[in-house]
């Protein structure tokens, strides 16, 4: 797999697309007119891992409000970039543009009215009208946001397709699509280049399909901006989690996504281990140590889930190491050839220990297995440092 190649994008002192890892981010969900409480919020995502946060701002009120949660975080020592959220309000989004670090604006209601679900007969001359009304309201809000040093989110949902998107294209991919390349031929134009691009919906195949897209169509008219990934009311607990780790983890395969978000519809600090685990298993950032095992079978002739309980107590803090383990010498050495070191079922009592597809240890007992995969670990450790030293 290889990184779909993208603009950089500066985000206050944060940079996303590019060579830059796939950043993390998440949303508050207290009001961004309680300060106290949206710093303590944006602290605990922080804390968790998070590198932007985002807030809500749906009016004017709540954007002014951003320079004092700003204020407060450096205050308390935090330079997270903070985003704002926009919708139906083109005036917010300016005035946000003054205190956020990024603002998102949504191509389905930023200039386009609210939507009813009419059904609207334009003819080419209308529609093209309706595109210069987007343009001469874009275009200021651009030359304030290059003023300012303010990066922007251009965020389709596929919830919120405007009136006029549906009645040209319908509720499908090519009209999320074409909702979004409308705003983006305005930021090429103008050679507004700090954008980071989304397209997000509830049925993970319509994002996935409808994020293909884009990237294609982008391609065909030589954009290469940035892309922020996230199935949108993923849900809570496992279902939200799944459904996440499809979406997204089917674009990261493909090589596409630079920031990413997990919509759970719980606390916002616990979408970051999510997105962290997500971008471990498409190996796109390491931030804990990796664990193979089979499910085990008639074969295994030890208890594979209390093995694994106690290799992972005794080995959790090694980040970026892969450890196996196998039931059998079956599911050993081929299964496991991914894995930095692996703990093999020999036979009844007995384990093997690899370093990578090489046995260095057979046959030993089973109490003594553990203590001695530390000992193998340590010691490969100690000589690393040495030979770096």
């Amino acid at each position: 797999m290889q990184r779909r190649k993208s603009t950089l994008v500066h985000v206050g002192n944060l940079t996303i697309g590019g060579d830059a890892p796939v950043r993390v981010q998440s949303m508050a969900t207290v009001s961004t007119l309680d300060t106290e409480n949206a710093v303590a919020q944006a602290i605990r995502i922080i804390e968790a891992g998070g590198e932007l946060v985002r807030f809500t701002t749906q009016g004017t009120r709540e954007a002014e409000n951003l320079r004092n949660i700003k204020a407060e975080l450096v205050k308390r020592g935090y330079d997270t970039p903070i985003v704002a959220d926009v919708h139906f309000n083109a005036n917010v989004a300016d005035v946000a543009a003054l205190y956020a670090d990024k603002v998102r604006i949504n191509p389905g209601n930023y200039v386009d009215p609210a939507r009813k679900f009419d059904k609207i007969d334009y003819t080419d001359e209308e529609y093209a009208e309706e595109l210069m009304k987007i343009e001469h309201r874009l275009v200021p809000f651009l030359n304030l946001c290059r003023e300012h040093k303010t990066a922007i989110r251009i965020g389709v949902n596929h919830g919120s397709l405007s009136d006029r998107i549906m009645s040209r294209y319908g509720d499908t991919p090519e009209g999320i699509v074409e909702s979004c390349m409308e705003f983006l031929r305005i930021c090429q134009r103008e050679r507004f280049d700090d954008v980071v691009v989304s397209i997000k919906a509830s049925n993970t195949v319509v994002m996935v399909h409808s994020v293909r897209l884009l990237v294609k169509a982008m391609d065909t008219e030589d954009m290469h901006y940035p892309l922020h990934l996230g199935v949108t009311e993923a849900g809570e607990g496992e279902d939200g989690r799944i459904k996440s780790a499809v979406g997204i983890g089917a674009l990261l395969a493909d090589g596409i996504g630079d920031t990413i978000r997990v919509s759970l519809s719980e606390e916002p600090e616990a979408e970051i281990p999510v997105a962290y685990a997500i971008l471990q298993a498409a190996r796109l950032r390491i931030t804990k140590t990796e664990y193979i095992s089979c499910p085990g079978c008639g074969r295994t002739l030890y208890n594979l889930q209390e093995t694994i309980a106690r290799v992972k107590a005794a080995t959790s803090h090694l980040v970026g190491l892969k450890i196996a383990i196998m039931g059998c010498i079956v599911n050993g050495p081929g299964e496991m050839a991914d894995a930095d070191y692996g703990y093999v079922g020999a036979g009844l009592g007995r384990i093997s220990l690899y370093k990578g597809k090489e046995c260095v240890e057979k046959n030993i007992p089973e109490a003594e297995a553990v203590e001695r995969l530390l000992q193998l670990i340590e010691t490969d450790q100690e000589n690393n440092n040495n030979a770096i030293a």
